[in-house]
């Protein structure tokens, strides 16, 4: 089922470099653009809600704020439960919302369904992190305003947003009432029968405790339902107007408003910044939680809107120095890759206690799980542009690794095994087939410390806390699998689920067995560099764990042992033991509305197949490529290619990676094209629900190693960069051990030049280049045209 060269629609947001904009409202839009302009620093999570509400629209929106990690757990009711199921779910929730600003003139309300709008523009602009909005409006009696709205989620204060809102009398005098609300009665999205989204509730997660308002700040607190997490939200207030205000609070069940009255002379402006904090249990003590909200408020009211703006784009400045990503020739591409880059940055947990959801911060899409994608898809964008980020996200599996001791010997085996999708640690997969039985995620995890390490030469890590992982997971492997007699005693691991979730509960997954022998090598190494270098730790570890050299030598067996399915006639990697026994996919007689098949078929129908969700095999070659020849690349690909769906968002970008590598381009591009604008084209037709973070991080893997060709092999930076037709240039900045790295290429050849650090030695197409501080290497045309396998 190759898939068609993707054409543009027209443009849902005009194409800038660094903002995305919109111009003109309309009520069906709601939803998609709530998500496209929402706001996050990696704990709080805004949708782009208006302030005001949708008057008389409902059912266009979905009013979302979100903290990264705070959940509730509710009992999954099985109508035919077995040992072993998860008994809870855990759900990120929508919180208090604070965002909501309410504006009358001369008693009249403002809203965008009401009175006329003369002209509307909202910016997000991805160097300063700030939210615009404008309104130029005029009410029901002819009183004309202009209003200026400026939102952010401070990517420097971890629990702080901010609002400063300024209205302009254009035309008369008389009074303007601003009113700050925050209302803890959220609205649970309704059930629904995609798998991709939560399971929806009616009764409230949130229980209201308290609400009170003092002279400085308003606060409410709410205790979870299930997991009895306390949430403290408070807002304070800095108003900026010449004259008296008439200020008045105000308690009303779960909403605190509290209302400024000002009067104004035709063309003057007045303006209130609103400072909101949220807080749980989860990270601190119950009884600390308000004065950490009055000291946050505090700081925000002293510092003021302008420096925290300040400070944001400070903040920015310093990531874009190492995530930015430069292509010439397509403004569409070139606003798409910025965008994706920003809105990862904008959902990613810093703390090593959280992590990256599915949707991020942006929706309530599978109810803000984190999956493998964190470990295969995102963590290389951080690893190699922001790698203090890169190790949080693998201190959160550290963190959570005593969970995956307790989901391993529930599951009847040794070791660790970490879930599926999660929240706090604890598997949250109900759908077993597709959840549990993908216990590759091990080996990805696993996959992600490797490179992790030789990206960053971050040993300390590996030494107090990789290993320990690696050891645990490597455990689970030796135990799962078994040396088969009928194969010649090859190492077998049986009734698993590769990343295909179209093949499920199959033996020896070629994907899983091939990246299962990667981690059980490395762990090897790593125990044997342990030994060497580090001998206090490693026996302190041995000791813990009771990790004896005999156990250690097994791994090295099973992994030299690894049975890894082949076909002879085909000359291709078989899937699993029987996926090419099985009839292929009626593509030719499958409407296009059938797609995705999930939606339309019963899992059963699709197992019966030959077709695939989303790369599998494929993903091993490029994930493993220096194992592969680059024949047997073309020959794979090739097979399995028309077989894929792509109806998982993580499948394009590999496959454009690929593509890229086995020299065609032009699909490489069509991939590619497909996965960089995912949400901003809205592909999917399912960004209403959240945005696609893993098909984000794929866009940027889809150029670095996909058309930049790089490779980390043996710890050393390999490239193979060419340029596709529709482009004049792209640059990419490369992190290696602390030393960054600036790739352009162009149709004159590409140039590496070294701008931070001492000396690095990378190769090009096999050939080895000694970097000096400050100076570049060019490599002409000539000599980057073609395409060869990485060396």
């Amino acid at each position: 089922m190759k898939m068609r060269p993707y054409e543009h629609p027209e443009a849902l947001y005009p194409y800038h470099d660094w903002s995305l904009l919109e111009d003109s409202y309309q009520d069906e839009n709601n939803q998609r653009s709530e998500s496209v302009f929402a706001l996050g620093n990696g704990y709080i999570g805004m949708r782009g809600n208006f302030e005001e509400g949708y008057h008389g629209t409902s059912g266009t929106s979905v009013t979302g704020n979100y903290l990264n990690g705070f959940y509730d757990s509710e009992p999954i009711v099985y109508p035919e439960g077995a040992y072993g199921y998860p008994l809870r779910n855990q759900a990120m929730l929508n919180v208090t919302n604070a965002q909501i600003m309410e504006l009358i003139i001369n008693g009249h309300t403002f809203h965008m369904n009401t009175g006329k709008v003369h002209r509307y523009k909202r910016e997000l602009d991805m160097k300063g992190g700030i939210l615009h909005r404008m309104v130029e409006w005029e009410s029901p009696a002819g009183h004309l305003v202009l209003i200026r709205i400026q939102r952010m989620v401070a990517l420097q204060h971890k629990h702080l947003a901010a609002i400063h809102y300024e209205v302009t009398a254009l035309n008369f005098e008389g009074t303007v009432v601003i009113t700050s609300v925050m209302d803890g009665e959220v609205i649970r999205s309704e059930a629904t029968d995609d798998p991709r989204l939560g399971g929806g509730n009616t009764e409230p997660n949130l229980l209201i405790e308290d609400v009170q308002h003092s002279e400085s700040l308003a606060w409410m607190k709410q205790r979870t339902r299930y997991t009895n997490f306390v949430l403290a939200t408070a807002m304070s207030h800095t108003l900026h107007s010449l004259s008296e205000s008439r200020v008045t609070k105000k308690l009303d069940g779960e909403r605190i408003s509290v209302q400024f009255a000002l009067p104004v002379l035709q063309g003057e402006k007045v303006a209130l910044t609103k400072y909101i904090s949220y807080h749980t249990s989860k990270d601190y003590d119950e009884s600390e939680l308000m004065n950490r909200a009055s000291d946050v408020l505090q700081m925000a009211e002293g510092k003021g809107f302008e420096e925290l703006a300040r400070e944001q784009q400070v903040f920015l400045e310093k990531f874009w120095r190492h995530a930015d990503v430069e292509i010439g020739g397509d403004p569409a591409l070139q606003q798409g890759i910025r965008f994706n880059a920003f809105q990862l940055l904008q959902s990613v947990g810093r703390d090593g206690v959280t992590n990256i959801g599915a949707k991020g911060l942006t929706g309530e899409g599978y109810e803000g799980h984190y999956f493998w994608d964190t470990e295969m898809y995102i963590l290389p964008f951080f690893t190699y542009t922001q790698p203090e980020i890169g190790r949080a996200l693998l201190e959160f599996r550290y963190n959570t690794l005593d969970k995956a001791r307790e989901r391993a010997a529930v599951m009847s085996q040794k070791g660790a095994l970490y879930p599926w999708r999660t929240i706090d640690g604890e598997e949250n997969s109900a759908f077993f087939p597709a959840g549990t039985a993908q216990a590759h995620i091990n080996a990805d995890i696993a996959y992600g410390i490797k490179q992790y390490v030789q990206a960053t030469g971050d040993d300390e890590f590996l030494v107090t806390k990789g290993a320990e992982i690696l050891f645990e997971t490597s455990r689970f492997w030796a135990d799962l699998g078994h040396f088969n007699p009928t194969r010649g005693g090859a190492f077998c691991i049986d009734a698993v689920t590769g990343p295909d979730e179209y093949t499920a509960i199959v033996n020896n997954n070629a994907y899983t067995n091939l990246m299962v022998q990667d981690q059980l090598r490395y762990s090897y190494e790593t125990a044997g560099f342990l030994r060497e270098q580090y001998p206090e730790h490693y026996q302190r570890l041995a000791l813990e764990i009771g990790l004896t050299e005999e156990e250690i030598k097994g791994w090295l067996h099973a992994a030299d042992h690894m049975f890894v399915p082949f076909d002879d006639e085909l000359g291709i990697y078989a899937q699993d033991d029987t996926f090419l026994s099985k009839q292929k996919w009626d593509f030719d007689n499958t409407p296009a509305d059938q797609y995705p098949l999930l939606l339309n078929f019963h899992p059963l129908v699709i197992y019966r197949h030959q077709v695939l969700k989303q790369a599998d095999l494929v993903m091993a070659l490029f994930l493993l490529g220096e194992q592969f020849p680059l024949e047997d690349k073309i020959r794979n690909y090739n097979y399995y290619e028309p077989l894929t769906t792509h109806d998982s968002s993580l499948s394009p970008c590999i496959h454009s990676i690929v593509s890229a590598e086995i020299g065609d381009l032009e699909g490489a591009y069509s991939y590619f094209d497909r996965t960089v604008r995912m949400d901003l084209d809205d592909i999917n037709r399912n960004a209403k629900d959240g945005l696609h973070t893993a098909a984000m991080s794929g866009s940027w893997m889809s150029i670095v190693n996909g058309f930049g060709g790089m490779r980390l092999y043996d710890g050393m930076l390999c490239f193979s960069p060419t340029l596709p037709s529709q482009w004049q240039s792209y640059r990419f900045k490369i992190v290696n051990k602390g030393q960054l790295l600036d790739i352009f290429v162009t149709r004159e050849g590409v140039e590496y030049t070294l701008l931070e650090g001492s000396e690095l030695e990378i190769r090009h197409k096999g050939h080895k280049l000694t970097l000096s501080p400050q100076t570049s290497i060019k490599v002409p045309a000539e000599v980057i045209l073609g395409r060869a396998a990485p060396q």
